[in-house]
């Protein structure tokens, strides 16, 4: 075992008294009056982590800290529900503590609490606890791009087989798609290649990093973990296969070493390959970063795996974690929004992309900001993290997560300028139909729009003199097959935004109206 990294038990509990409920060390997570007792408090590397659930393994307690570095030591006091964790450096300490300071770990269902401890490092003997020491060693072994030493007594640290995972997702009352794997996976090594494809009615994958070594990591990290809270549960093994043969690049199969792979059935990427019209099969909602930039965090079972953009937590992760729609509020504030452009009309078709909005209040005294409820919290991570720093109308609109756990209706009568609007009954929500394919074909804005329902009769030029006649500026476009659909491609992303406000459910005649989203294709 490497120097630097030590396990064990602690030999006594008096080095605990300035834990309990003194307020000497920074809580990530505890109540308000704690946190304004405890700022004083200077970081440390080493982190102090209490209310662990009894059954709690040393893998889940290490997993916390994975997505913020190196762990270089652990020590598990199970009998106290506490463990203390080292990070390698004080900097990604200080990352995961900004990180579970908006976001509530949890372990097994359970929210966990973590602080900063008043030891700047651990000093174990590690002889007395052989289990979390074999755990922490393959860890270790792996985040150093090494292969993890053997211990049966422990863990099954053989050397991996095969740089193919199989993995099959249990409880899928979400789907689940390539991109979402991508971003999961590619956390731990290069993703090379995925095949997606059902079988024995359920979702299964295939998928091939560049080094056994990282599939391992993967495998040991991930399985056992849930993509969207208590939902989407990873099932993972090592496949017989040592390389996937992938002929298409589509929703369904991707070779990320092969861009210039055809479509195959192409422009059926919109095709839903989960398991809708089972009874597991339902809605779908994962966010990213920036267009798929940012890598992913984990919460433990009952916890989420979810992406997270790098603007809405920049600090939090430096592009390393993200956010889990757990105890998180459903209401955003938007900001520097273009008071003269934005109506509570625009806010929802806008952030309806990503969520049923419920209520939308522009503030009365600061009509550049407003309040958008979401159905919840996962849909506003969702919004935020594609929305933050876009350009709307002219001005970067910046996204956070709001205080308020509701927009609050004014009473009759006193909402003169019609700032506050209830869309709760509204027929526009994309998402609330169990098994919609719009959960399928959530993108980041972008400059290409994905047009349907498009009314038969309809041709191109017609739509590319209403997108024009509405002040945009076309540069392609392109029929899908069947002439209901279409890819319509803006000058910016900026004016495909401005035009899916505007043109998104126009009013066609017959009784179809234009839907508008974002495409993630281009022309």
């Amino acid at each position: 075992m490497d120097g630097d990294v030590a396990v064990g038990v602690k030999r006594g509990s008096d080095e605990l008294n300035m834990y309990g409920s003194s307020p000497s060390s920074m809580t990530a997570n505890g109540s308000d009056s704690k946190k304004q007792r405890l700022d004083e408090a200077p970081p440390s590397k080493v982190l102090h982590i209490r209310k662990l659930p009894n059954e709690v393994s040393e893998t889940e307690v290490i997993a916390l800290g994975l997505p913020f570095g190196k762990v270089t030591n652990i020590l598990m006091l199970k009998g106290k529900n506490q463990a203390f964790l080292e990070l390698g450096t004080e900097e990604a300490a200080i990352t995961m503590v900004n990180y579970y300071t908006a976001v509530t770990p949890q372990v097994r269902n359970a929210s966990v609490f973590i602080q900063y401890s008043n030891h700047k490092e651990l000093k174990t003997d590690s002889a007395l606890n052989q289990r979390a020491q074999a755990v922490l060693q393959a860890v270790s072994a792996v985040q150093d791009g090494g292969s993890p030493s053997s211990d049966p007594g422990a863990l099954d640290l053989a050397p991996p087989p095969s740089p193919v995972l199989r993995i099959i997702i249990d409880n899928m009352f979400y789907p689940v798609t390539l991109d979402v794997l991508q971003q999961i996976f590619s956390k731990f090594g290069t993703v090379m290649k995925i095949i997606t494809f059902t079988k024995n009615n359920q979702f299964q994958a295939l998928l091939q990093f560049s080094d056994p070594v990282n599939a391992q990591q993967a495998k040991l990290s991930l399985d056992g973990q849930n993509i969207y809270n208590s939902w989407c549960t990873l099932r993972i093994d090592f496949s017989k296969l040592v390389n996937l043969n992938v002929k298409y690049n589509n929703d369904k199969s991707r070779d990320y070493t092969r861009p210039d792979l055809p479509s195959g059935d192409g422009e059926a990427t919109n095709k839903d390959h989960s398991l809708l019209g089972t009874p597991s099969g339902a809605l779908a909602s994962y966010s990213s970063g920036g267009g798929y930039s940012s890598s992913l965090s984990l919460s433990q079972s009952g916890g989420a795996i979810s992406p997270l953009s790098a603007a809405a937590a920049a600090a939090a992760a430096a592009g390393r974690v993200a956010l889990s729609g757990s105890g998180v509020s459903g209401v955003l504030l938007a900001s520097n929004l273009n008071e003269e452009m934005v109506t509570p009309q625009s806010l929802f078709t806008l952030f309806g992309v990503y969520g049923d909005v419920q209520r939308v209040k522009i503030l009365y005294n600061k009509k550049d900001s407003a309040l958008i409820q979401l159905s919840d919290g996962n849909q506003a991570q969702l919004a935020m993290s594609h929305l933050n720093g876009q350009k709307v109308f002219g001005k970067v609109m910046r996204v956070t997560l709001s205080k308020h756990q509701t927009v609050a209706l004014p009473r009759e009568g006193l909402d003169d300028q019609l700032l506050t609007k209830d869309f709760s009954g509204s027929p526009l929500h994309r998402f609330k139909k169990p098994g919609s394919k719009n959960f399928q074909n959530i993108f980041p804005p972008s400059s290409t729009l994905h047009l349907s329902n498009i009314r038969e009769g309809v041709g191109e030029d017609d739509l590319r003199l209403l997108f024009s006649n509405s002040g945009g500026t076309v540069k392609a476009f392109k029929f899908f097959q069947d002439r209901k659909m279409a890819l319509i491609q803006m000058s910016s992303v900026e004016e495909a935004i401005q035009e899916l406000i505007k043109l998104h459910n126009y009013d066609m005649g017959g009784n179809h109206h234009l839907k508008v989203s974002f495409s993630k294709s281009t022309i």
